[in-house]
């Protein structure tokens, strides 16, 4: 099968070289063979499975709890100001 690599690569908006062409071309090649190998098992009777790990996520519930007042949060602060933490700014003022 002939892969235009070049198509592709100017739809995804890809610069590449006579070499990359070759070489992507060739890849992707076996890649699809892979892939029609892959056609050929016979999967009937197989159940559908997004995983075959048996892994859980692991989560807790969501529970609230008692947080930090704005005063205990502000208590060290070096500077603060109207209930806030003062910080020094990151942005230029151009």
């Amino acid at each position: 099968m002939k892969i235009d690599v070049k198509k592709i690569a100017k739809l995804a908006n890809l610069p590449i070289t006579d070499y990359e062409e070759e070489k992507l071309a060739e890849q992707l090649s076996q890649t699809l063979d892979y892939v029609n190998k892959l056609e050929e098992i016979d999967t009937k009777g197989v159940e559908p499975t997004s995983q075959v790990t048996g892994l859980e996520n692991v989560t807790r519930d969501d529970e609230i709890t008692n947080s930090l007042s704005q005063e205990e949060a502000l208590k060290n602060a070096k500077s603060k100001r109207d209930g806030f933490f003062v910080v020094k700014a990151i942005f230029d003022n151009e």
